[in-house]
């Protein structure tokens, strides 16, 4: 009788969660939150500028919000600074987004389904449980429930922004998923905003706005190329959303999400990614902050942040922000991988999950608009309502800086191993180690030069020597 030989059963490889990204895909996400990056601290700027200006000179800061620009007709576009920035500038940042959105479902980390259900159950739980728990407690007498949505909104810019002054280094997947989960939460926050803030719908401005998308699309697939043609039909699409009643900012998502974001014969750049390229700057840059410090500026004061601990509009809106969206966000996130047996990355902990998931409850742009969409005729408990988001963005900054810095050292580390490029050819050496053609490049950067001993071969400054010359 001979022995069989034993009968090993196939074995399913889990996928892993937070893995290394591809380059292209790496590529991408750096040029992308380098910019963010840059806005983020302009952001910051922005509002504490906006908060000194309104404390400071209360009167000249309202005066400078209430001033009207436009023509009241035909299309009733004479509007404060405040609306022009709160309706108009940030469509631009919703256009930015758009397009984000449409490039994460057809190349980026949404494109298939068993990559896309982790950050997407993360973003719709991380914008649930805050709705939820502001419903709770605004549920009795005196609550305003009206502003639920307040809190679901994650600021991606001020969150890089906040990385940026305290000097994390956060490495490149936690950044790409911190990204994505922006992407979804924008896509969430714009249905919100469109479904629940809209009103007095006039269909024969929504039909020519409807129309105006129609043709921008056309013409985009249709190969034509020019500005001169696509800004002056994007600014009429704009202004036809504006009168329907259905909020301005729907028109620049649309648009964005009509742009093609794939890649055709020889292009190096779809187009989406290129007009991406050049947007991205205007919004970080200039829309974003500009809106900021027309909407952040806020009377502080000793009753002022009393009432952010005493009622429940500015309590529900904190509660959100600091325990929903990271409770959220972690928790779904940790659900998800266990039932879809997804694997974390091993140079990564679940504390750097949790890390991540506070710093995404800074909710800022979106939770300030959003704060005035929920109360529009009440200027007072909007104004409550933007401390509470404030405050609670604050909160959420100081929480995550404190368990970022925690596992710095860590990040540092892991950051210098995704740069590292030993042989000089701008491609990231963990992008290469299983190439020979670069192990023969490092290994010849590491012979000694003819009549270098190796002793002194570190004196020759080239990637690989380690030497200790005298």
């Amino acid at each position: 009788m001979t022995d069989q030989p034993p009968v090993h059963e196939p074995t399913t490889r889990r996928r892993q969660f937070l893995g290394r990204l591809s380059l292209p895909e790496r590529t991408f996400v750096t040029d992308a939150l380098r910019t963010e990056t840059v806005g983020g601290i302009l952001l910051l700027v922005a509002a504490v500028i906006a908060l000194i200006w309104a404390n400071v000179w209360p009167h000249a800061y309202q005066s400078m919000l209430d001033y009207t620009v436009g023509p009241s007709a035909p299309l009733h576009l004479d509007l404060s600074l405040a609306s022009w920035a709160k309706d108009g500038l940030l469509t631009i940042f919703f256009f930015v987004a758009g397009i984000e959105l449409k490039r994460e479902f057809v190349a980026g980390e949404l494109r298939t389904p068993s990559a896309a259900v982790l950050p997407v159950v993360a973003a719709v739980c991380g914008v649930a449980l805050p709705a939820i728990l502001f419903a709770v407690v605004n549920s009795g007498s005196g609550g305003h429930p009206g502003g639920w949505a307040i809190p679901t909104a994650t600021d991606i810019a001020f969150a890089l922004g906040v990385l940026a002054v305290v000097g994390s280094h956060l490495p490149s997947a936690l950044r790409a998923f911190l990204l994505t989960l922006a992407v979804v939460d924008d896509l969430i926050a714009i249905l919100i905003i469109a479904i629940f803030y809209s009103s007095g719908i006039k269909f024969w401005a929504l039909g020519l706005a409807f129309a105006g998308l129609v043709l921008f699309w056309f013409l985009h697939r249709r190969g034509v190329h020019g500005w001169y043609l696509f800004v002056p039909l994007a600014v009429v699409t704009w202004a036809l959303m504006h009168e329907s009643g259905i909020h301005a900012t729907v028109a620049g998502v649309a648009m964005g999400l009509m742009l093609r974001c794939h890649r055709e014969g020889d292009e190096q750049h779809s187009p989406g990614e290129h007009i991406e390229h050049l947007v991205r700057p205007l919004s970080a840059g200039l829309a974003v902050p500009v809106f900021a410090l027309f909407s952040a500026g806020v009377a502080i004061s000793g009753p002022a942040l009393r009432e952010v601990f005493t009622q429940a509009t500015p309590i529900g809106i904190v509660v959100g922000l600091l325990v929903g969206k990271s409770v959220g966000i972690f928790g779904g996130t940790w659900l998800t991988a266990r039932f879809t047996r997804a694997e974390l990355n091993p140079q990564l902990k679940w504390a750097d999950m949790v890390a991540v998931s506070v710093l995404a409850g800074i909710g800022f742009t979106v939770s300030l608009l959003i704060s005035e969409l929920a109360f529009p005729g009440d200027p007072a408990l909007a104004d409550r309502a933007k401390t509470a988001v404030l405050v609670g963005s604050l909160l959420c900054a100081l929480v995550a800086t404190v368990l970022l810095k925690l596992r710095n050292r860590h990040y540092r580390a892991l950051c210098e191993e995704e740069d590292r490029d030993l042989d000089g050819d701008g491609i990231p050496d963990v992008y290469q180690q299983d190439d020979p053609a670069w192990r023969a490049r490092v290994a010849e950067s590491a012979r000694p030069l003819p009549g270098e001993t190796s002793g002194n071969s570190g004196n020759s400054g080239r990637p690989g020597n380690s030497g200790t010359g005298r």
